[in-house]
Formats: structure tokens, sequence, C-alpha cells
């Protein structure tokens, strides 16, 4: 049944994701942390990264991005009438479809994991690639029971439950915690050659993957069986809506795909640039990730259901500029300081966050090269969700997939150029500009069809989000210049604290909108 009482807003729903992907991301960052201890920056960590990138991707082509914006615009339609059955066997029925494809995708991808392992990371060593191939057959179950979390999200999400989907995946990382830290202390011998520790080691991060897909699942399930009175799964296209959703859902998988295949080229790259490329650049995705997923996936994910309602309003050109406007001011002004701390701290980050056991001196500066890197696209990364939602909102699911092939072309040959100079920081760089390309092709195209979404006070507040943000990293970089003799953890505190503190004030002097607002309601 629909949400009963009043609406919750907006801002109120993104704060709910936001804190879901918190928890998650926390947890990410110690699952990394323990990673970084006991596997290093070597080509073991190579071997189980290529084994993880391909059922992640298949994750991400039939799961969370696509469905959302496919499945819950209908959906949602259906559950507002008063009976729920047709709601009810459209749900069961995508269900039942995600699944058989999942499936199928998942038994192509155990039998030619060989294949696969060789055409994703061309540069892997003999010995590593055999690793990376026993290790893909293990994850790739785990594709099938993402996507049956991806269909909760979309159920969860309709109904305005936001937290508990966003939440869910903590338990992915929980589980493969456990595995790394059980097996290292308790099942594998110290008395084995490093290579076969490192070796077994990874199995046990691949079981508790799996293990923390089943778990994903199972704490939602409950919930969905309850909102949705049992869950009728169904191989069929009859019930109603299921065409529109498969119509929808073509041109955004071809889209996902091109977006999946940015992070294949990147992997692809990796393999290239040496042992322990790969792993360097999966270390700083996953920071760089943070904040992506914090403001610009939270924003994204609440106002698709909004925008798809504004887009049927009396003006709905001037409520889909407004709202999308909104969302990019407020992008803007909490990744931009990210952006700006990981291009001046990103060595002084990564060595708090990853700096130790296996993980060394080297290992640091090579992988804070290339968070660097990564943020001089972290506001392409984080804004272009919300860009593409304006579209989608529109009915128009092939604009967004154009961009995204354009922008991915021209990306992996920058990424090729730059790598053959600075290695891994080279390949995200490419990346980096291809995410601000893609960005601002998807603005330039949205302000034709509906005109233009960012007025001259959008503008001054990003211009102050940047200045402030540049201000805020050169007293940083200072304060990490001065605190060089301190471990790699104060020092990073005190350089992100004297960061935080000048971008606070230095957008409140300048009358930030977002930075009054938020300086109010703490007040």
């Amino acid at each position: 049944m629909p949400p009963s009482g009043p609406t919750t807003s907006g801002g109120r729903h993104a704060a709910q994701v936001a804190a879901g992907i918190l928890v998650t991301r926390v947890l990410g960052y110690v699952r990394e942390r323990v990673t970084a201890y006991y596997l290093g920056n070597g080509a073991i960590a190579d071997a189980f990264r290529i084994a993880l990138r391909i059922p992640n991707a298949i994750r991400n082509l039939l799961g969370e991005g696509t469905l959302s914006a496919s499945f819950i615009p209908a959906y949602a339609a259906l559950s507002e009438r008063e009976d729920k059955s047709a709601a009810r066997a459209l749900a069961g029925a995508v269900a039942g479809l995600l699944l058989l494809a999942a499936g199928v995708l998942a038994v192509v991808g155990i039998v030619f994991a060989p294949q696969l392992t060789h055409l994703l990371a061309p540069g892997l060593a003999p010995p590593t690639r055999a690793v990376a191939v026993t290790l893909m057959r293990l994850l790739f179950p785990m594709s099938g029971l993402m996507v049956c979390s991806a269909w909760c999200l979309g159920v969860l999400n309709t109904h305005r439950r936001f937290f508990l989907p966003y939440a869910a995946p903590a338990l992915w990382n929980v589980a493969g915690i456990a595995a790394l830290v059980l097996s290292a202390t308790w099942l594998i011998s110290q008395n084995l050659p490093v290579d076969q520790q490192l070796y077994r080691l990874a199995l046990a991060l691949a079981w508790g993957t799996v293990a923390g897909s089943v778990l994903q699942v199972a704490i939602q399930v409950p919930t969905c069986w309850r909102l949705l009175d049992g869950i009728a799964l169904r191989l069929s296209t009859a019930p109603e809506g299921v065409a529109q959703v498969l119509i929808a859902w073509a041109p955004l998988v071809l889209g996902a795909g091109v977006a999946q295949l940015s992070s294949l080229v990147d992997t692809f790259l990796g393999s290239l640039a040496g042992t322990g490329g790969v792993s360097s650049l999966a270390y700083a995705q996953l920071i760089q990730v943070l904040p992506v997923s914090l403001f610009g996936t939270s924003v994204a994910a609440v106002s698709l259901p909004d925008l798809s309602r504004d887009a049927v309003t009396a003006m709905p050109n001037d409520q889909l500029r407004s709202r999308i406007a909104t969302g990019f001011r407020r992008i803007t002004f909490f990744v931009m300081p990210s952006s700006v701390a990981f291009a001046a701290l990103g060595p002084v980050i990564v060595g708090a966050l990853f700096q130790t056991g296996r993980f060394g001196d080297s290992d640091t500066l090579k992988v804070g090269g290339v968070l660097a890197a990564y943020g001089v696209g972290l506001l392409g990364q984080a804004s272009v969700k919300l860009f593409a939602s304006g579209f989608y909102a529109l009915h128009d699911t092939k604009t967004p997939v154009r961009i995204a092939s354009f922008s991915l072309l021209v990306s992996g040959g920058l990424a090729y150029v730059f790598m053959r100079w600075y290695g891994p920081a080279g390949i995200a760089f490419g990346s980096s500009l291809g995410a601000m390309l893609n960005v601002v092709l998807h603005l330039r195209d949205l302000d034709a069809r509906i005109g233009r979404v960012l007025e001259r006070s959008d503008w001054q507040a990003f211009a102050t989000s940047v200045v402030a943000a540049l201000v805020a990293g050169a007293a940083a970089m200072g304060a990490a210049h001065l605190g060089a003799g301190l471990g790699p953890i104060p020092r990073a505190l005190g350089a992100l604290g004297i960061f935080g503190v000048t971008y606070a004030a230095v957008t409140l002097m300048l009358k930030h909108p977002d930075a009054t607002r938020l300086w109010t309601s703490l007040r």
C-alpha cells in the first residue's frame, strides 16, 4: 500500500538516503582498510578487483540505477490506485524477469570467466590471471543477488522507505570484514608462503562477499513483502505496466552499459599500468564515491519521483528547472570542497585511510596521486545523475545515452594518452575530464529542451563554492606542510579540520544560501 499521512519533505528524504549511504560507506571504508592491511596493493589485490569488476557491472546494468528510472514511475502510478492488485502484479513480474536475466548472465559469466578475465585485463601476468578467474567464478552469483536488492530498493523508495535500502549494503561490507579477519586469525597458517596466504585470504574475501549479498537482500525482503502483501513472482510481460518498464528500461541499460564500460576501460588500462594499477584505481574510487553517493546520489534519488510529477504539472518546464537548479546548487555546495580536498591533499587522505599492514608509503603516494586526479572530475560524477533524471522525467532516455557514449570515447582516449605519462593517475585524470564533459553536455541539451536551467543566482552560488573551496584548500595544504612530522592520521585530521572550518567560514561570509540555511538550522 502507498504511504499514508503527510508527505515528508524532499530534504528529509534526501537526508535519509544520505544517512543510509553514510552507514554503508563508513563500513565500506573499514572493509577496504582491512583489505589493504591483509592484501596490500599488489598482484593478489589486482586479481580480486578484476574478479569483482564484471559481476559488479552486471549488477549496475540490471540494478539500482536502471531499475529506479524505469520501474519506479510505472509502479508509483499503479500504487496510487485504490486497488493495489495491478501494482503488486507489476512488482512480481519485474522481479521474476530480473531474476531470470541475472541468472542467465551469472551462468554465462561462470562458464566464460577465463575469456572475460583476459578481455578485461590483458596486462595481467599468467599466475595473477589464474587467481582472478577462480575469484570471478566465485563472485558471479553475487550479481543476481544484488539485482534482487535493487528491486527491493525500487519498491521501498516508491513507498518512501529510503533509509533501509541504502543502509542494507552495510551488511555486505560487514560480511567481507568478518571473512578476512576470521580467516586470517584462525583458518590460515602463518607458516605458509606469503603468496599462498594472500591467495587464501582473497578466497575468504570472495566467499564473504557472496554471503554479504545474501544478507543485503534478506534484510529488505520482509518489508517489501509487507508493503506488497506478498511477492507474487511471475515470468510474464502480461501485467499492466511491464511493457512500459521494459521499453523505458532498454535504453537505460544501454546508458548504464556505457557508464559501466567506462569503469571497465579504467580496469583494462589499469592492468597495462603495471602491478598495483588496478587496485590503486579501486582504492581511490572508494574514497571518490563517498561524496558522489552522499550528495549526488541522495539528491538524484529523491528528485526522480518529484521530477516525474513536475513534468505533468500545468507549468512543467518551470517546475523542472527550479528543482534541478536547487539540486545542483546543493550538490555543488557539498561536493566542491571534496573535489578540491582530493586534488590538494590526495596522499594525505590516502595515508590516513589505508596506510597499514602491507599498504606502505609508496602505495600511499601512488593511490594519493590517483585520488587527486579523480578529484578534478568529482562534480561531474556527482551531478550528472541529477541532469539525466531531468530527461528521464520527460520520458527521454535516449539523450543521456548519446551524451554518455560520446563522453566515454573522449575520456577513454584521454585516459590512454595520460596513462603513458602518469600511469594510474593519468587514467583517473582522463576519466575526470570525460565526467566533466558529460555533465556539461547534459546541461547544454537540457537548456535547449526546457529553457535555461541555471540562472545568474545559481552561477553565483557555484562561484562562491569554488572560491571558498580554493581558499580552504590553500589553508589545508599549509597545515599539512606544517604537520609533516606527524603520523598519517593526526596530519590528515588537522589538515581536513582546517579545510572544513575555512570553507564554512568563507561560504558564510560570502552568504552562500546553503551555508546560511545550514547555519540557521544549527543555531
